[in-house]
């Protein structure tokens, strides 16, 4: 210890939070913790790690130490005071559990495993900043646990179990609209304002407080039953979405999403809103089928514990689970919060269960139910389960499900005469009947007859009740065979305490109480039962007294099969929760390590309260005091007494709010935090003694208790619940740590032992090699440790603190013998639900041996119906959704190993199986003018202009410019040419476009007649190199028409006036030139090639006398025009410095980007019906620009000759490429990580200006930050070149027949009114052949959306059934938003819709036959039907889809490029301008079909 003096410095002087001067303390060396404070201080001390020496010092003085100003202010220590420095040991300070937070990125559980290694054996303190990979990855030190105290600071080591809490979270905020939210709690208010006005306002509150930033999704939600015997009694309008359930009784559910996707700083207008759809929403509901002049059945709102809760959790189940396909980049972690007017109580169907149970459990996701009505004197949550047995014997049978979070929410309200809390509702007057009051009735007082009354003597209502809660007497012998018969891991039963039944009390069959557990052995359990039969030492004995019997029911996890019948099965006591256990699972343990240790050693939730009266006071005080279960008593001086009344919330967000003790006898107390604040916790008096051992339970490590999350914590009647206002507002990330593995015996027996071995030095020799590209292979180590991300990465968790496995190992046959096998370097054991790894590192080996449950559960698939209204639609639309589980045992872990071990060679490509990440984006023009005078204010939205050629080929040269400079990243030669002011450079303009003054380039289109003749001088072998300049530009000339192939070909390597070259890189051979350069050459340079197919044809004859080839050296790829990659073949034998091709096509591909560029379409034909050329970008005239730029010209959809296969193409009708290619991809292109990372792009093939091209980015061994720096860039550098990128999501509609589509998203159906335009015709397009007409009416629809600034987007949609997302889809030139065009699709695609039709079980679901065949038109038929008729509307299916693009944020918008990217009222006002367009207000639509006339008759005028 020794005395110092202290002062402080910034960051801008040092980036060290400490500087010492090693000369003045020669025994502290570089890594040692110091402890520093100030005696007289009591402030917890501070600790500090010393980091590397630096010669200077502090440069001060002598014995003096210098810490950053902040972490001063912080631990209170005053700059130039004296304090002391001690050198402390790393374990007297190390930390038990840290809780860390993050905001606005993606950090994926591999890098959280990552920085937890990076923070081992280092020192942190309270709101301690961390930065990893280059600044990729930031954070904040939020809280730490150590010995079960709050600590200011301490040392990670490898035992730390760090929590990750988000700051930016999706959250989906599910409010029920029960009945109950009608009623009145104790205090006057409606539940709903209890619900919305309390809670909601306190946590938007918090929210504010503490910079949250989530991404949040508000649904109402509720069911409705109607008073129906049989579907007939219903109209034909209603009977889609009804479904029936265990009793028979018909019901919809409905969900009215009023926020979706959005983020806010200021979340009170959603208050309002909130309140505002409060009002009308029963009657809506209730009253949204009647009809008039049509009986219809009585609706009445179902209650709290009735409603649709589990298949609420379940449709956010399918928006988390796809987290891979929508991956943003500025949000981690999802919450489901269920706020319910309830008390906690559900009635739910058995296997639905399971299958929440199981998604909850294997996705990770966090899921909360907020109660706000009174807590109960029972143990909640509870699930009551289906009971299908209508008999008068049969039982109730509950579940207690641990993976739900449950708060209770409680008002500051006090009420005047009473300070009582009800803990019991009451139930409503079943007569309006007067009360009468008790002592007037002819009874005389008494409630019943004499004759009929019953004392308690005559029965023992305890012996009865533990009794029915008491265990069959063949758990002994026969559960045990039971669980080797099973060969699962799930527990068998154990008693405690046993005592003798009475023998007058009969035994009953009970149901199970296990969802885990789906194999039936009633069979095996009745043979048992009948054998022991008649023996009363087998049956049990219970003994009552006052305090509570003591026979105590273990039971194995909650819930089972509904079809499983089980003799003699004990069931769960809600009353008396406390003494149940069960055997622990893993899926029991996978959250725990969120949960820090209280004083008592056990895990603890900070929300959970014990009630304790007081011991004297004043009467006003006379009330339950609500006591952490964690804290401890704090001495007189630091105690702080709450005001009786409700529940004070969990533990503050910062900790400089706390209160700080200080303890000079023990280092770890030095730096103890107080829990105890007044603002925030509710802290015992010095007269109330604090609740001792509530945490105890069995010391058996294999053993928890059935209620509570955490299953060490008892439920006592005592127990108050508060609200976890942590998790709902920094919600805590899935750990990367457990502590559960099975022992050995239930390896033996329950599970299937696999091995296999990867040798990655043996792997990467033969892949490493044929790689176009070498790059270092990745070292065993590497291997290894990336091997650990993956699975990290895809749900599993690191199993800790099972000593070092040698009791783990089964016995199984070693791919090795013992002999042979290196020893150990490193092991670790990870697991998922019921499957366990271990991966083992010897010498250059790697095992990975599988643990997989030898009876893996049945998989589910749950079809289930219901109706939503989404913001901006008008009705409650039917949608439809499957709950499916996944079979995480069949995972392909052996390929997902050989794709790491081979860096993602061609071998081992990416699958969808693996669930990679992935990201797509879209690049689309930029800078459009139209969108600014919108943003200016602009009348309407229809001004959008079509491009002219300029436009287009601006385009074209920004795009080849994007893929060779950034996505490429190829450079130039700098030549004489370039020097002397002449281009050499892809990007020059096109010819019609006019000169660039930075890119002067000379054009033969545009010179004077004079200067034309000049040029066509005739030259034969030589190339005049001489410089002729003409107005400042240099003049190339042209070679003959009869020029031979070699001379045109020596001709395009001139130095000065050629075609221009790469610069020689790995891969690239020597002389590689750009194939839409070749053509440009050509066309400038020779007489008589003056289109596009003319150089086309004189490439082509080029390759096949073998003079020029692709780049990679294969000569059956053929000339593509675009940017592909071709190179000049040597003439000479004796060329020495001349770099060959590598000789390897798809290898090539994975190295470089190659894409065709191909010209506009157009629908137009001449007058012998053959459609225009519409190959690639024509640089001559071209027939389809005329018809884009010539607004004279007749529109496409009253022309007299169309081409009738428009409305049917796509890219893969114009070129003979793939619609998509794919390539490698480097990711980490600063080198900021950690690790050695990759991914991969998937491109399409061919480009169009002007319309959308799609890019997706896919990886795996990625972190998440790095991969968005590099999208990031991609987006700024996109502007340089005329582009712009914007994110889109895999499923952009969201129509309910695709498989991965968000359940509460959906399209909005706009129709197009054509009655104004029929006037006195039958139909629209009367006059034109009539099978033309579907083709007019495409054409017309898509004349309207591109007046509206809407662009093709040909899209490859992974979420469809059996194709692409529609034939037609339109982006927005902003990104903002997409259309649908729904066209009849062709007869083999039919099938589409009745495929997903099949599959939905018809007595729950019903399926209508009469829905059309194409599924786009079903869907807008189902919103144009059913309001005033039965029947389906067939004239009224002219409309579009509209979708908005909820992957574009803020982040993406440029105040000067692209302003109205992501902007929310831009959006909304182009919806209802485009609504308003199409529904004929203001005659805007009849004075554009009127004006697209005027046009007709003027050409046809023009032309008589």
């Amino acid at each position: 210890m020794k005395h110092v003096k202290l002062h402080v410095h910034t960051k801008s002087f040092s980036t060290d939070d400490l500087i010492i001067n090693p000369k003045d303390h020669p025994s502290i060396k570089e890594g040692d913790v110091v402890e520093i404070y100030q005696p007289e201080n009591e402030f917890p001390r501070l600790l500090l790690q010393v980091p590397p020496f630096k010669e200077d010092g502090v440069g001060r003085g002598k014995d003096t130490i210098s810490i950053e100003q902040s972490i001063a202010t912080t631990f209170q220590l005053r700059a130039y005071a004296d304090v002391y420095l001690n050198v402390v040991n790393h374990c007297d300070v190390a930390l038990d559990s840290i809780e860390v937070t993050f905001k606005d990125q993606y950090m994926g559980r591999s890098e959280m495993w990552r920085l937890k290694n990076h923070l081992n054996n280092t020192c942190v303190y309270m709101n301690k900043k961390i930065e990893h990979c280059g600044g990729t990855i930031r954070c904040q030190v939020y809280e730490m646990w150590s010995q079960g105290d709050r600590v200011a600071c301490g040392v990670i080591t490898d035992e730390t179990k760090i929590v990750f809490r988000s700051s930016t979270s999706m959250v989906y905020l599910f409010i029920q609209m029960s009945s109950e939210m009608w009623d009145f709690d104790i205090h006057g208010d409606l539940y709903f304002e209890k619900a919305v006005n309390g809670f909601l306002a306190d946590l938007f509150a918090k929210w504010k407080k503490y910079g949250c930033n989530h991404e949040v999704t508000i649904v109402l939600f509720s069911r409705t039953f109607y008073k129906a015997k049989t579907l007939d009694e219903f109209p034909q309008h209603m009977r889609e979405c009804l479904q029936q359930d265990y009793r028979g009784r018909y019901y919809e559910d409905f969900y009215r999403v009023a926020v979706q996707n959005e983020r806010y700083e200021d979340w009170s207008n959603i208050l309002l809103q909130l309140r505002r759809l409060f009002t009308d929403y029963q009657k809506i509901v209730l009253q949204y089928h009647e009809r008039s002049n049509i009986d219809i059945p009585s609706a009445v709102n179902s209650t709290a514990a009735q409603g649709n809760f589990l298949e609420v959790l379940n449709m956010s189940l399918n928006v988390f689970e796809k987290h891979y396909l929508d991956r943003s980049f500025d949000r981690t972690g999802q919450l489901s919060v269920v706020i319910t007017p309830g008390v906690g109580v559900f009635e739910v169907d058995r296997e639905l269960t399971n299958v929440t149970k199981q998604r909850i459990i294997d996705n990770g996701v966090g899921s909360d139910l907020v109660c706000v009505g009174e807590q109960p004197l029972h143990a909640v949550p509870l699930l009551k389960f289906h009971n299908k047995d209508t008999t008068i014997s049969s039982v109730d049978d509950y579940s207690m499900p641990h993976w739900i979070n449950l708060s209770f929410y409680s008002t500051n309200k006090k009420v005047a005469y009473s300070n009582f809390i009800p803990r019991i509702k009451l139930p409503p007057r079943r007569t309006q009947e007067p009360l009468i009051k008790v002592y007037e009735s002819e009874q005389k007082g008494k409630l019943l007859k004499e004759e009929e009354y019953i004392h308690n003597s005559l029965f023992d209502y305890d012996a009865y009740d533990a009794h029915v809660f008491q265990l069959p007497p063949v758990h002994g012998t026969c559960l045990q065979r039971v669980c080797r018969t099973k060969k699962t891991s799930a527990a068998g039963l154990e008693i405690i305490n046993r005592e003798r039944s009475p023998p007058y009390i009969m035994n009953k069959n009970r149901k199970m109480s296990d969802p885990d557990i789906h194999h039936n052995f009633a069979d095996i359990l009745s043979s048992s039962v009948n054998k022991q039969k008649g023996n009363p030492d087998t049956l049990y004995n219970i003994r009552s007294s006052a305090l509570g019997t003591e026979a105590q029911a273990v039971i194995s996890p909650e819930g089972v099969s509904a079809a499983v019948v089980r003799t003699g099965r004990a069931l769960i006591n809600p009353f008396d929760p406390s003494h149940v256990t069960v055997k622990l699972t893993s899926n029991r343990r996978r959250w725990t390590h969120i949960f820090p240790k209280g004083p008592t050693g056990v895990l603890i939730q900070q929300h959970h309260y014990q009630a304790r009266p007081m011991n004297g006071g004043s009467a006003a005080d006379e009330a339950s005091i609500d006591i952490p279960l964690y804290s401890k008593t704090p001495p007189p001086q630091a105690c702080s007494v709450t005001p009786p009344g409700p529940l004070s919330p969990t533990p503050p967000l910062h900790l400089s709010h706390h209160t700080f003790l200080s303890d000079a006898s023990s280092v770890r107390k030095r730096s103890l935090i107080s829990p105890s604040h007044p603002a925030i916790h509710s802290t015992p008096p010095q007269n109330i003694m604090t609740f001792n051992n509530v945490n105890s339970t069995n010391n058996n490590n294999n053993i928890a208790l059935l209620w509570g999350a955490t299953g060490e914590q008892e439920w006592t009647p005592a127990l108050t619940t508060g609200v976890d206002w942590k998790s709902l507002t920094i919600p805590a990330c899935l750990p990367i740590t457990t502590d559960y593995f099975p022992d050995k015996r239930s390896l033996q027996n329950d599970y299937v032992v696999s091995e296999y071995n990867l040798l990655p030095d043996d792997v990467n020799a033969d892949f490493a090699q044929n790689r176009a590209i070498y790059k270092e292979p990745l070292t065993t180590v590497e291997v290894f440790k990336e091997i650990i991300s993956q699975r990290l990465a895809q749900g599993f968790q690191l199993i800790v603190g099972i000593g070092n496995g040698a009791t783990l190992e089964c016995e199984i046959i070693p791919v090795l013998p013992p002999a042979v096998r290196p020893p150990l370097s490193a092991c670790h054991y990870l697991s998922i639900g019921r499957v366990f790894h271990k991966l083992s590192l010897a010498g250059s080996t790697i095992t990975v041996t599988r643990y997989r449950p030898r009876h893996p559960y049945p998989p589910f698939n749950i079809h289930y119906r219901y109706r939503f209204h989404a913001p901006h639609h008008d009705t409650y639309e039917v949608s439809w959704v499957s709950f499916t589980t996944e079979k995480l045992e069949n995972f392909n872990w052996n390929y997902m190993d050989h794709y790491i071990c081979t860096r993602g060679d061609t071998d081992f490509v990416l699958v969808e199986a693996l669930k990679y990440w992935r990201f797509r984006t879209l690049l689309l023009p930029l800078n459009n003018p139209a969108t600014k005078r919108i943003l200016e204010g602009a009348p309407h939205c229809d001004i959008y202009p079509e491009p002219t050629r300029q436009d287009l080929d601006n385009l074209t040269n920004g795009f080849l410019k994007m893929t060779e400079m950034h996505l490429n990243k190829i450079k130039r030669p700098i030549s004489n040419k370039q020097k002397a002011g002449v281009g050499n450079s892809p990007f020059r303009e096109r010819v019609g476009s006019t000169r660039l003054p930075d890119k002067p380039r000379f054009r033969f289109d545009t010179m004077s007649a004079a200067n034309k003749d000049r040029v066509r001088v005739a030259i034969t072998n030589e190339i005049d190199q001489h410089d002729d300049f003409d107005d400042g530009f240099a003049t190339e000339m042209k070679l003959k028409s009869t020029a031979t192939l070699i001379e045109i070909l020596e001709a395009m390597k001139n130095p000065v006036t050629g075609v221009g070259f790469m610069m020689q890189t790995v891969s690239l051979p020597s002389n590689t030139f750009v194939s839409i350069d070749g053509i440009q050459w050509l066309i400038y340079h020779v007489d008589g090639i003056t289109n596009i197919e003319k150089a086309k044809d004189k490439m082509d004859a080029m390759h096949k006398e073998g003079l020029i080839c692709h780049a990679s050296g294969d000569f059956s790829k053929t000339f593509i025009i675009g940017y592909y990659m071709y190179f000049m073949l040597p003439q000479k034998k004796d060329s020495t410095d001349f770099i060959s091709p590598l000789g390897d096509l798809q290898s090539f591909e994975n190295e470089w980007m190659e894409v065709e560029v191909l010209g506009p379409r157009t629908p137009h034909c001449n007058a012998s019906d053959e459609p225009h050329p519409q190959g690639a970008l024509d640089i001559g005239d071209s027939h389809a620009m005329e018809n884009l730029t010539d607004e004279s010209k007749v529109p496409a959809f009253l022309c007299n000759h169309i081409d009738p296969n428009y409305i049917n193409q796509d890219n893969s009708e114009d070129s003979d490429l793939p619609l998509y290619k794919n390539t490698h991809l480097d990711i980490d292109v600063n080198s900021k990580s950690d690790r050695i990372e990759w991914g991969h792009a998937r491109y399409q093939s061919s480009w169009r200006p002007y319309t959308a091209y799609e890019m997706c980015i896919q990886w795996l061994t990625a972190s998440g930050n790095i991969v968005a720096d590099l999208i990031f860039g991609w987006a700024r550098k996109a502007q340089g070149c005329s582009l712009q990128m914007v994110p889109i999501p895999a499923d952009p509609l969201a129509l309910p027949f695709t498989l991965k589509s968000d359940p509460l998203r959906g399209p909005i159906y706009i129709p197009l009114n054509e009655e104004p335009l029929l006037r006195d015709k039958a139909a629209l397009f009367e006059g034109f052949p009539e099978e033309t007409w579907p083709h007019r009416l495409f054409l017309f629809q898509e004349a309207i959306v591109a007046r509206f600034g809407f662009i093709k987007c040909t899209v490859e949609s992974t979420s469809h059934m059996g194709g692409g997302v529609g034939e037609h889809l339109y982006v927005h030139v902003t990104g903002n938003m997409f259309i649908l065009i729904p066209t009849t699709p062709p007869p083999p695609k039919t099938s589409r819709i009745r495929s997903v039709t099949k599959n939905i079980n018809p007595t729950r679901y019903p399926v209508h036959l009469e829905i059309a065949p194409s599924p786009h038109e079903a869907y807008i038929t189902r919103h144009v039907s059913g309001k005033n008729k039965d029947d389906y509307d067939t004239s009224r299916r002219m409309g579009f889809l509209w979708s908005w693009n909820h992957m574009v944020s803020k982040k993406w918008r440029s105040s000067n490029n692209t302003p109205a990217t992501g902007d929310e009222n831009f959006q909304i006002r182009f919806l209802r301008d485009f609504k308003h367009f199409c529904a004929n207000q203001e005659q805007r639509l009849s004075l554009f079909w009127e004006g697209c006339w005027e046009l007709k008759e003027k050409a046809e005028e023009a032309d008589v």
